[in-house]
């Protein structure tokens, strides 16, 4: 868990949280991270992971897909390649806090 919650952490430390970004990206880690132990303890799948994030997050994760996608067509990106880099960096940290929800989970 630890492992989980250091390596958001470090991720979302990464932007200026004075930003719509920083602060979307803040607040998806921080409610992703929020979602391990509970999980852990109720010793659910790896997909049943993966829904209850996506249920838990969901507010977090439209507040940082509209912040990126508002940034992107500030900087003149199209509506496709903003959503499309909305999309990639969701990607991330749900496969990143997955991976290490998976190796929290393994006995031993």
């Amino acid at each position: 868990m630890f492992i989980a919650v250091a390596s958001l952490a470090m991720m979302a430390a990464t932007a200026p949280s004075a930003d719509a970004v920083g602060t979307g990206r803040k607040d998806f880690t921080k409610c992703l991270s929020a979602q391990v132990q509970p999980a852990l303890d109720a010793k659910k799948s790896t997909g049943d992971f993966q829904a209850s994030i996506k249920k838990a997050c969901a507010t977090q994760e439209a507040a940082f897909r509209a912040a990126i996608v508002a940034q992107d067509k500030g900087d003149k990106m199209s509506d496709s390649a903003s959503a499309s880099d909305a999309d990639d960096q969701i990607s991330e940290y749900v496969d990143k806090i997955t991976s290490e929800y998976e190796e929290s989970s393994r006995p031993g």
